[in-house]
């Protein structure tokens, strides 16, 4: 058992959270209020994001990826030492309210917050896909690609372990290398608004075909 702090109370956030807890994690999700937690799933502790950060011994990024990194760099104390699993994208909306260009074209989040905090070991993961296949991969009718980037090698092979807790076998599971080819992958977030105007809000993931 692990314990996993997760940053972000929308629809990734309680999606991991609800999968992480019923595989017999810890889970704490960082919420801005911690008393209004009766819609929040169950079997989940929660606290404020600095508590939240402190406590875990493996935090998971699923707030909003275009304020992140000011909202994660405070927390560099807290999150010194732990792994953190950035799952989301730095996008600015279009009109539409869907993701638009990048924030940080030839970088990328992961990055950005590798950067901002040296003695975080940073993985970027499952940012590739609509948030319902993060948790159940086997949806698809094709088998979808989870990629890994990170510097520190122990923190991806933590990560990939989790994300057999949430389903994904590791014939899945693409490890691309350090952490700057996670500006690849968070490139492909490009196609996905195209995508949901063509066929809404279906299941898929931006995967690998061999």
């Amino acid at each position: 058992m692990t314990h996993i702090g997760i940053l972000g109370a929308g629809r990734v956030g309680m999606n991991l959270a609800d999968k992480l807890s019923a595989a017999g994690h810890r889970v704490t999700l960082g919420v801005r209020d911690p008393q209004g937690t009766a819609a929040l799933p169950p079997r989940t502790n929660f606290a404020d994001q600095a508590t939240t950060a402190r406590t875990a011994d493996v935090v998971i990024n699923a707030t909003p990826g275009d304020s992140a990194l000011d909202r994660l760099g405070a927390l560099r104390a807290e999150l010194s030492g732990k792994i953190l699993i950035d799952v989301s994208n730095a996008t600015h909306d279009d009109a539409d309210g869907l993701p638009g260009d990048l924030c940080y074209p030839g970088s990328s989040l992961a990055e950005k917050l590798q950067a901002q905090l040296p003695d975080t070991h940073v993985v970027k993961t499952l940012n590739t896909m609509l948030f319902t296949v993060m948790t159940a991969p086997e949806i698809l009718a094709t088998p979808p690609t989870a990629y890994l980037s990170g510097d520190d090698q122990n923190a991806k092979e933590i990560t990939a372990a989790l994300l057999g807790d949430l389903g994904w076998q590791p014939a899945w599971i693409e490890d691309l290398g350090g952490i700057t080819t996670a500006r690849a992958t968070e490139a492909m977030i490009l196609v996905v608004p195209h995508l949901l105007r063509r066929h809404g809000f279906k299941p898929f993931a931006v995967s690998l075909a061999r």
